[in-house]
């Protein structure tokens, strides 16, 4: 057999042929997917936790925004090339070969499933606030596997089922908060907002400072790429989502957290525990703030369950198929989600939640929360590289030269974007999350091995 040398090793892979995909995603259930992703329970404590460092955080809420957009707009670009289920996994593998697509989805797909424990456990606060749990740890953690795997139902059901639950999700969450980010501006009071600058240190530093805390609010982005095979007309539909659903959480986010700014003192809203529950007291002089921000927290939360539940299977779904994940996740059941790979992150959810309830404060389950910055970031930025790869290498038939200009510029701000993200996770989470990131590569190894083997004695079968 000859052996490769390194020059043709490094050689980019061409995509192995995807089965027929089924395309149950219009552009509405598309956009959905990537808003219920991006909005999650994240967004009802974001005005208090950004508060210290007064309203120039609501300037880091634009220029997250900006790289946001860039990266839907990448997404959309390299969905054009590859419209296949997997994105953010088949992007770098084509690129750059099959390892850079294995340190993808591994770190795309722990991330999924470790989020998915942390969403879950987030509901327990919100449920508690609806019906009292009085402390009780084990009913705490019976809410937060309900909370997990009444979304996973649905995503056994099928992607339609995904579609619909999270069309109906978003309208049910977006259409309040919304209101609140309308309706509440006509009743801002400009005393109410604070300093400029509350944080003591220059603009810069606390541009910054605020910039850290806000910056995974648009995790979710790249969610109609990552499920482009399920997608009608993906060549234009996971550009047109990506965009729609990123702008719209964007308003969203920014709207909503300039009414809370402007109804609730700054004073109050530095220590507040619930800031949008006390900006709709604000705005109705009445109490039941709390009980009608916990039943769209719940709502939310459980829609953004919907959807990673649907990544956590899709990605590895996509590197199984070519013999680099464990070959149950390339199952796919009647519905058209790859069954197994909802089982697993299913499970390990839950055996993460049982932690959370059983463990000590400083438990692995928190290390684990805090790896997720770093990791979720990985595939983020291997994508980036892939578009700048394509466009140095100048394959005609993969960039039109027409928009050089425009997906040069939008590649190279998203890897700018992308490395900010990564630096922003803090040198705990860098260091932490990079020994869990090459603690796959002993999987990749052996699956490379297997795969390898494989197609030798297929060869020496055929050669005979």
């Amino acid at each position: 057999m000859t052996v490769p040398s390194p020059a043709e090793a490094a050689e980019p892979v061409e995509p192995a042929p995807a089965p027929p995909p089924r395309r149950t995603f219009g552009l509405a259930a598309a956009t959905a997917l990537v808003m219920g992703n991006i909005i999650g329970g994240g967004i009802f404590a974001l005005p208090a936790t950004v508060a210290p460092y007064g309203t120039v955080s609501l300037l880091a809420f634009v220029v997250l925004s900006v790289g946001a957009v860039a990266l839907a707009l990448l997404f959309g670009s390299l969905a054009r090339r590859s419209p296949v289920t997997g994105g953010l996994y088949v992007y770098p593998r084509d690129a750059f070969g099959e390892f850079a697509g294995f340190l993808s989805a591994w770190s795309y797909w722990t991330m999924c499933w470790v989020s998915i424990a942390a969403l879950a456990v987030a509901v327990v606060g919100y449920v508690d606030v609806l019906i009292p749990l009085h402390g009780n740890h084990v009913l705490q953690a019976v809410v937060a596997m309900a909370a997990l795997w009444l979304p996973a139902a649905a995503n056994f059901a099928g992607t339609r089922w995904v579609g619909t639950v999270q069309v109906v999700s978003t309208v049910l969450k977006f259409v309040p908060l919304l209101l609140l980010a309308t309706i509440g501006l006509f009743f801002v009071d400009t005393d109410n907002f604070g300093p400029f600058n509350a944080s003591g240190q220059s603009v810069s530093g606390a541009l910054a400072a605020s910039a850290a805390l806000l910056l995974y609010s648009f995790l979710g982005v790249e969610s109609a790429a990552v499920s482009a095979g399920e997608v009608r007309d993906p060549e234009r539909t996971v550009a047109r989502a990506s965009v729609l659903g990123t702008l719209a959480s964007a308003l969203v986010y920014i709207l909503g957290t300039v009414a809370v700014f402007g109804l609730v003192p700054h004073s109050r809203l530095v220590d507040s525990g619930a800031p949008f529950a006390d900006a709709v007291n604000a705005l109705t002089g009445s109490s039941w703030g709390g009980t009608a921000v916990a039943l769209v927290a719940v709502v939310s939360i459980t829609g953004c369950l919907n959807g990673w539940i649907l990544m956590a299977a899709q990605m590895p779904y996509a590197a199984a198929r070519d013999g680099l994940f464990p070959a149950p996740f390339a199952r796919v059941g009647k519905g058209g989600v790859p069954g197994f790979g909802v089982w697993a992150c299913a499970v390990l959810g839950t055996l993460l939640i049982a932690l959370n309830y059983t463990a000590g404060p400083d438990t692995t389950f928190r290390v684990l929360v805090l790896i997720t910055t770093f990791t979720g970031c990985v595939p983020y930025l291997l994508s980036a590289a892939a578009q700048l790869y394509w466009l140095a290498r100048g394959t005609r038939d993969r960039v039109r030269p027409a928009g050089l200009v425009r997906d040069l510029s939008v590649a190279v701000l998203s890897f700018g974007f992308s490395f900010w993200l990564i630096a922003g996770a803090g040198y705990a989470a860098v260091y932490q999350g990079v020994l869990f990131l090459f603690a796959g590569i002993p999987v990749y190894v052996w699956l490379r091995g297997r795969k390898d083997k494989a197609e030798a004695t297929d060869k020496a079968e055929a050669a005979a």
